[in-house]
């Protein structure tokens, strides 16, 4: 399980930003924070595969774990070493471009998941907005399911200027954005930190299957078969 000394190990990683400190504390990072990432992915598998049988569930850095290490080679930002870490659950990039995924995320004040996309391509998302238009069941089916829960919200970028003014309120919160996500942010660190935490992603996560076949249907171009 997560513990405070997962949050602990990553603040103080971060504020080293020491590939020698990180190299000689390598230890508590496998013991409080890659293996309760690999317990959580084993954990949460079973479920995903039952949504989507092509998703990657590999309990391995690279496949669904993050790096630790940041990606400094077109950043400006030089830091080293992140201050959160992620599951990230899709197909594979190599055969399918553009996933959606299911997420989740801890971070240092909080922690989040939920299903979308990281970065959408322009074009899935005027795949999604050709089927809101058009009143695509999966649409209509990923809309229900939103509207039936309080416990993620629709995130992501919108546009200053509604490009649908005519549009129902409901339509425009997934028109008008340049990316698409269902979030929950907690600050339940009591959750977080207890036995209980891959039942409650998998209850919550349920209801977000109409969502995620939504965007699955709406990453591939027409006349692909989706699932």
């Amino acid at each position: 399980m997560f513990s405070p000394k997962t949050l602990d190990f990553l603040l103080e990683n971060r504020m080293h930003d020491s590939k020698e400190w990180f190299l000689g504390n390598k230890q508590q990072y496998n013991e409080f924070v890659l293996e309760p990432l690999a317990e959580l992915t084993r954990s949460l598998s079973p479920f995903m595969l039952s949504v989507d049988h092509r998703i990657i569930t590999d309990a391995k850095i690279g496949r669904v774990i993050s790096r630790i290490y940041r990606d400094t080679r077109f950043s400006k930002d030089k830091r080293i070493f992140r201050d959160s870490m992620w599951l990230s659950f899709s197909r594979d990039s190599k055969s399918f471009s553009c996933c959606p995924e299911f997420f989740f995320v801890i971070a240092q004040d909080c922690f989040l998941y939920g299903t979308g996309y990281y970065c959408a391509a322009s074009q899935t998302m005027e795949n999604m907005r050709s089927m809101v238009l058009s009143g695509d069941k999966a649409y209509l089916a990923a809309k229900k399911a939103v509207a039936s829960q309080n416990i993620f919200t629709i995130d992501g970028e919108m546009y200053k200027r509604s490009r649908f003014p005519e549009a129902s309120p409901e339509d425009r919160q997934w028109l008008d954005r340049k990316n698409i996500s269902l979030i929950r942010r907690s600050t339940d660190f009591d959750l977080l930190f207890s036995d209980t935490l891959a039942d409650t992603l998998v209850s919550d996560f349920s209801k977000l299957i109409p969502v995620y076949n939504f965007f699955t249907d709406m990453t591939l171009s027409r006349g692909e078969n989706a699932r």
